[in-house]
């Protein structure tokens, strides 16, 4: 792996431990084992540290449709991010919140959320979703308020079954699948 992801990596666990406030050059170094100043020699202020970590979260978020069936793969990507991916979600959910309070970051976070919403309308479409676009919004949000409640421990984290009966029901309800 190389430094850069290495540091991204590192940047992505601290956010999910010790939130944004833990975030810090010599909290990455010593989480990911570095000399100090490994982390500010890539990434010079914190802003470009975000960047860093907040790109590679997007990054790890890309997934490719496989042409099997579609409520597999969306529960699978859902049962994933609960949990493989759990450190990476919170993360992102933290630039999330961030993002609310610094302009900075929301054109960022906006960027990365519309990837995903663009790549799941075209998933949609291939599928033969009358609206794409819309229903790309529902199936994300679905998505992104399943994954939340589990993590954040509003609801029961699914199983795999659970989650690819609700998707059937999602793409029922759009009329797709």
């Amino acid at each position: 792996m190389e430094r850069l992801e290495v540091i991204a990596d590192t940047a992505i666990e601290v956010i999910a431990a010790d939130g944004m406030r833990g975030l810090t050059h010599r909290a990455v170094d010593r989480a990911a084992g570095l000399p100090v100043g490994s982390t500010s020699y890539y990434a010079r202020t914190r802003a470009a540290l975000l960047s860093l970590a907040f790109a590679r979260i997007v990054e790890l978020d890309q997934v490719s449709a496989s042409s099997g069936d579609l409520a597999e793969f969306i529960a699978g990507y859902a049962f994933e991010a609960i949990t493989s991916g759990r450190t990476r979600m919170l993360a992102r959910y933290e630039f999330a919140l961030e993002a609310t309070r610094r302009p900075e970051l929301r054109a960022e976070y906006d960027s990365g959320g519309a990837l995903i919403r663009r790549r799941a309308a075209e998933v949609l479409a291939a599928a033969g979703s009358a609206d794409p676009v819309r229903h790309a919004g529902v199936v994300v949000d679905w998505m992104e308020g399943t994954i939340f409640g589990a993590l954040a421990g509003a609801s029961v984290p699914a199983s795999r079954g659970s989650l690819v009966k609700s998707a059937r029901e999602i793409l029922a309800g759009i009329g797709v699948g």
